[in-house]
């Protein structure tokens, strides 16, 4: 009988075999990726450079190495004073060359009397360059309302100063000064062929016109109507001025032109005259 050999069966392990090695693992953080880390640093370089420069000029130009010393006047004044002009300079000029604040001595310059506009800029290296435009004052102004004095220059502004030229008297609302001022010469063009100057013009708050002439007349115009306009009134008026002033022969102080088709007539005395540009003038004022 052939022999046998028993072997002893092959112990297996119950486990299951080890997976295969693990893949690396990839790291995703921001410590981990060079180039942002890089182009973060370098902003921060060049932020922080830029700062320390703009601090460098700062302190720079704040030093006292560009001291202004000059204030050259390119439009020799014609109203405002040597002594206001170097007041104002005094007052509102305060720093260097570079850091002067031009708006601030602008407005102060603005503020003096008769200035109506300033300006001014850096000359290099130390002085600064100022223009002035002047008011050019054309009447006198009060205001109805509060009964205070300013002058009235050729734009239909309102501004305070003193005067004592020779020009027309204008009274009305707050405001209304640009009005009169195109009224007055609106007016003066239609008195020209009486020879006479308007020198005092006047708007009522009930928006009624007053003129008064060089020779002391009063001339009451009244309100603008659409059916008797301003100025068709005045030139009734101017037309029949000198047959009526031959025909009475009187000291006339006011002519009232507030009739549809003539106008009143007050002397000097007081009495009343009525003058009609036709039978039947004698109607209501308007």
């Amino acid at each position: 009988m052939a022999e046998m050999s028993v072997r002893p069966a092959a112990i297996r392990s119950g486990r299951p075999e080890r997976a295969a090695a693990r893949a690396p693992r990839v790291e995703t953080g921001l410590w981990h990726r060079p180039a942002l880390l890089n182009l973060i640093s370098d902003l921060l370089t060049l932020l922080a450079a830029i700062g320390l420069g703009w601090a460098l000029v700062i302190w720079f130009v704040s030093r006292p190495l560009f001291p202004l010393r000059e204030i050259v006047v390119l439009t020799p004044p014609a109203k405002v004073t040597e002594a206001q002009l170097e007041y104002a300079a005094r007052t509102a000029i305060d720093g260097t060359f570079f850091t002067v604040d031009l708006e601030g001595v602008k407005a102060t310059f603005e503020k003096l009397p008769w200035v109506r506009k300033a300006e001014v800029r850096r000359r290099w290296p130390d002085a600064i360059e100022l223009r002035l435009e002047e008011h050019q004052a054309v009447a006198y102004w009060t205001v109805s309302e509060s009964g205070d004095a300013r002058l009235v220059n050729a734009q239909g502004e309102v501004f305070v100063a003193a005067s004592d030229a020779e020009m027309p008297q204008f009274d009305g609302p707050q405001g209304s000064a640009g009005w009169l001022l195109a009224r007055h010469a609106e007016f003066s063009d239609l008195l020209q062929p009486l020879g006479l100057r308007l020198v005092g013009l006047a708007l009522s708050a009930r928006q009624a016109w007053q003129l008064k002439l060089d020779n002391g007349l009063v001339i009451m115009l009244g309100r603008e109507q659409d059916k008797s306009a301003l100025a068709d009134r005045l030139k009734r008026f101017i037309a029949a001025w000198p047959r009526v002033r031959e025909q009475i022969d009187i000291d006339i102080k006011v002519a009232d032109l507030r009739y549809p088709s003539g106008f009143a007539l007050t002397p000097a005395d007081g009495t009343v005259l009525l003058q009609s540009a036709s039978q039947g003038a004698r109607k209501g004022k308007q």
